[in-house]
């Protein structure tokens, strides 16, 4: 249906009444007669360009050049392109016409435009330049153009010259010698086969039984399919009872004869319904040698060949409409056919989608014409239901869409009518669909889908390197990606840290918007653990929502499935706002209509949910979401898929990990001593650190307590190594000192006796430096003391004036010999005096070569004169941890007994 143009039209029809052409001296116009002359202004606005291709159809079609019309259109489209879109102006179309065909004249307002006439001419086109690739199809397409200026105006104009057949055919063909004609059979028989809705022969003509061998008696009432040898696509449903449903079929198949023998035939189906209604399709059949008979014939352009002629194998049909070389990204060559396609063909919407690896599914990756945002990345099923995608392997003309609802599932509510798909293959291989899609019913026949058809066998190869070039450019990306996430969550064992990382890694890189549920145990419900938006201003609002949805079910069987909670609770969150704030002809305070609106906005796109699995459970979920009428792409969802399952072992590892380390702590601290005895007239104190992250005890020890009244118990010691083992053994010595202590025993009969316990372990013994000693404090000031130091570091006294000795001898360690002697010493502490008890991590504290060793230990010591017992023990760990720049690397445990003044 014409469209009115969008300014003005002036209609002039002068036949048989010779008009001066736009610059005759120019355009080698010749003497050729005017018979009819149309004209129309546009206006610089993108809907012109429609509006003109419809004048140029309406006009041609007026004037009977049926056959010029698809040519027409596309160079008027182009041209008009150029003029109101890139050159900003209005523009003025002439349709000439004459006894051999018809000029069309595009004149814009801006002759300053330079035009690459030079680089046309040489073949070669700027492919970031609309302006050229017009000059290039007028090239490619006319028989004869040209551009000409003024100071005010610029004119291209082209020729098509019509092809003379005689008048009422539809198609002719050359005159052909002898010998260059199709071979044919003594005689030629057409088998004309009928089959009802049932797909069951109700007619069987003389020539089917003379090419088959069967008479009619034999075959009626059986299925056509029972005697076709259908060539099955290995993977699919598409047979011969599917392309008898069809509304117009054609195509090479086989048919079992009376012997058993394939006869390879050539068919044409035409689906037709009879006087009440019922449906039936009529089958007419040649053998496949014979085909020229039934065969459509590709169109041939009337300029006799060039870039629409099937013959010509030396230029490519679509590279005219696309340029060329084609794009090399493969969005912008996608984008560019569907344009030319719905040039090509006059539609008003046209389509590309392309193929998932198993062809099961297409996925919606350029549009024109249609709401893109809403269908981009769209998919839609390949072989279920009925209707266009359950035929998406040979081409489709659909009259009118409004009498067979969904069968073209991207054209739902778009007020589309006619369309016309094809398939893009690749070595028989399924890759894609294209489609042309008009307002008004009826546009389209099987000449069109021919057309296209031939435009999309030459474009497929094209499509199929761009998509298999960037498929592996996402690849590369998709493993740097995963490379990158698996080491930031090997990175981290906090399982709030790795919640975080796996939120952050998704969004925005594959998702708007993302949360994660985790499942404490098996069985219960997912909690919602964390929420990320891009824009930081949304979280609040989508966690607020999400917690009012419930959760999705964590059930590994369902895989990666949609999940339409979100979208929907936001919607009528939003639509209950709006009717509140309209009630109370206010906003709510907590709840305002912009926030519920955003959120909707937020969420309003397409939602998937990936079941987190680890060592085969289902830990959580993460939900990906993108905003309103968004969709995500195929390989982002593989990718995320690959994701979760590393982000799922990254958080039970975390789990497992903290699992562990608080049943580490709580052993650990079982073996740390309990709170610090008060001793009246003795000050103590105590600091302890353990190598090694997580770990609350190592290898070093350290107990003070009470023995009886008067009298205390104190010790420090070291047992080989670190890590639980050596705590194992620590347990082991601090109970037994406190046992066999209070059990009345002197220090040596402690030492011996713990020294067999240790040995009795066997080889989980350990050997082990202890310092053991009694503790007691004098009534009139001071304390006695008597120790045992086997093994370790002697203690060190400082007295009042700086001077640091050793309190004791040492003696042989503990855990490596049967007969151990030791004997007590005994020492004193004045008023003033310190004692300070260290294990080795402290004097072996190492900076290269450098030990701080006793003689550093002792100047530190020396300068704590005056100091209190917790200030002594300060100093000493500060100059451990300053000597060297390293984290200490053993165990360490600062024991000081103090006098006070």
């Amino acid at each position: 249906m014409h469209r009115p143009p969008s300014r003005r039209t002036s209609v002039t029809w002068a036949p048989e009444q010779p008009t001066a052409p736009h610059r005759a001296e120019n355009d080698h116009w010749g003497s050729d007669v005017i018979t009819a002359r149309a004209a129309a202004t546009f206006e610089p606005v993108g809907r012109s360009v429609a509006t003109a291709r419809g004048f140029v159809r309406d006009t041609l079609q007026g004037w009977g050049l049926a056959e010029l019309i698809e040519d027409a259109v596309v160079l008027t489209s182009e041209l008009v392109t150029n003029a109101v879109v890139h050159a900003g102006t209005s523009a003025e179309v002439r349709c000439l016409r004459d006894e051999r065909g018809v000029r069309v004249e595009v004149v814009d307002r801006h002759p300053e435009r330079e035009l690459p006439l030079a680089e046309v001419t040489r073949g070669r086109v700027d492919l970031n330049s609309e302006g050229g690739r017009g000059l290039m199809l007028c090239a490619a397409l006319a028989s004869r153009w040209g551009v000409d200026y003024t100071t005010t105006d610029k004119c291209v104009w082209f020729r098509l010259d019509q092809q003379t057949v005689p008048v009422g055919t539809r198609t002719a063909g050359p005159v052909l010698p002898a010998e260059s004609l199709p071979v044919t059979d003594a005689r030629v028989r057409v088998a004309v086969v009928e089959v009802d809705r049932t797909d069951a022969i109700t007619s069987w003509n003389d020539d089917a039984q003379q090419l088959f061998g069967y008479a009619a008696e034999q075959v009626v009432g059986k299925p056509l399919a029972d005697l076709a040898a259908w060539p099955q696509t290995p993977g699919t449903g598409t047979g011969i009872a599917e392309a008898l449903l069809l509304s117009r079929w054609e195509g090479s198949y086989g048919v079992r004869d009376s012997q058993g023998r394939t006869v390879p035939v050539y068919a044409c189906h035409l689906r037709v319904r009879d006087a009440n209604g019922e449906p039936s399709t009529v089958c007419l059949i040649v053998r496949d040698s014979e085909r020229a008979i039934l065969q459509s014939p590709a169109r041939l352009p009337a300029h006799g060949g060039g870039a629409h002629d099937p013959r010509d194998r030396s230029g490519d049909s679509l590279d005219a409409l696309i340029g060329s070389p084609p794009p090399d990204d493969l969005d912008g060559l996608l984008q560019r056919t569907v344009e030319r396609a719905r040039d090509m063909l006059d539609g008003d919407a046209a389509f590309l989608l392309l193929a998932t690896d198993d062809e099961t599914e297409l996925e919606v990756r350029a549009t024109t014409g249609l709401p893109s945002a809403r269908q981009r990345f769209a998919r839609v099923p390949v072989e279920t239901g009925s209707g266009r995608y359950g035929s998406a392997r040979m081409p489709s003309v659909h009259e009118d869409l409004a009498t067979t609802p969904g069968a073209v599932p991207l054209l739902s509510g778009t007020g589309m009518h006619a369309v016309v798909t094809v398939p893009l293959k690749v070595e028989g291989r399924l890759t894609g669909s294209l489609g042309v899609a008009s307002e008004t019913a009826g546009r389209y026949s099987n000449e069109e889908a021919l057309r296209l058809q031939f435009a999309a066998d030459r474009i497929a190869l094209a499509v199929e390197s761009a998509r298999l070039t960037e498929l592996e450019r996402l690849r590369r990306g998709s493993l740097a990606f995963l490379v990158e996430a698996s080491e930031l969550l090997a990175g981290t064992l906090d399982r709030n840290q790795t919640l975080a990382l796996m939120a952050q890694m998704t969004v925005p890189t594959l998702a708007t918007w993302c949360a994660v549920y985790t499942i404490p145990e098996p069985g219960s419900e997912p909690t919602l653990s964390y929420v990320l938006h891009e824009d930081e201003e949304r979280i609040d609002g989508i966690k607020a929502l999400l917690e009012r949805v419930e959760p999705p079910a964590p059930d590994l069987t369902l895989g990666v499935r949609p999940w339409n909670a979100p979208s929907d609770a936001a919607r009528n969150t939003a639509l209950r706002t709006s009717l509140r704030s309209l009630a109370l002809g206010g906003r709510p305070p907590s709840e305002t209509p912009g926030t519920s609106l955003a959120t909707a906005s937020a969420v309003g796109g397409e939602t998937v949910v990936l079941p987190l699995v680890a060592r085969n459970r289902v830990i959580g979920l993460l939900a990906l979401g993108k905003p309103t009428d968004e969709r995500f792409r195929q390989d982002i969802l593989e990718l995320a898929e690959d994701l979760s399952r590393r982000a799922a072992l990254a958080l039970d590892n975390a789990r497992l990990y903290s699992e562990r380390t608080a049943i580490s702590q709580s052993l650990q601290r079982s073996l740390l001593p309990p709170e610090l005895p008060a001793i009246d007239g003795v000050e103590v104190e105590v600091i302890y650190r353990a190598a090694g992250e997580g770990n609350e005890v190592g290898g070093d020890f350290y107990d003070v307590f009470p023995i009886r009244e008067g009298v205390y118990g104190f010790a420090i010691g070291d047992v080989c190594g670190t890590g639980p083992e050596a705590a194992a053994v620590t347990g082991l010595a601090r109970h037994a000192l406190r046992l066999l202590a209070r059990e009345g025993l002197g220090g040596p009969a402690v030492l011996e006796r713990l020294n067999a316990a240790i040995l009795e372990e066997g080889p989980r013994a350990r050997f082990l430096t202890l310092l053991y000693g009694e503790l007691w404090p004098q009534p009139s000031g001071g304390a006695l003391l008597k120790m045992v130091c086997a093994g370790h570091p002697l203690p060190m006294r400082l007295l009042p004036d700086g001077t640091v000795e050793s309190a004791a001898s040492p003696q042989p360690l503990l855990g490596v010999m049967d007969d151990l002697e030791l004997f007590e010493q005994t020492a004193t502490l004045d008023p003033g005096d310190v004692l300070l008890c260290v294990t080795d991590g402290v004097t072996e504290r190492r900076e290269g070569t450098r030990m701080l060793g006793d003689d550093g230990l002792a100047d530190v010591l020396s300068n704590c004169t005056g100091l209190t017992a917790g200030a002594v023990a300060a100093r000493v760990l500060r100059a451990v941890e300053r000597f060297a720049s390293d984290a200490p690397s053993d165990d360490m445990a600062i024991l000081t007994l103090r006098i006070p003044e």
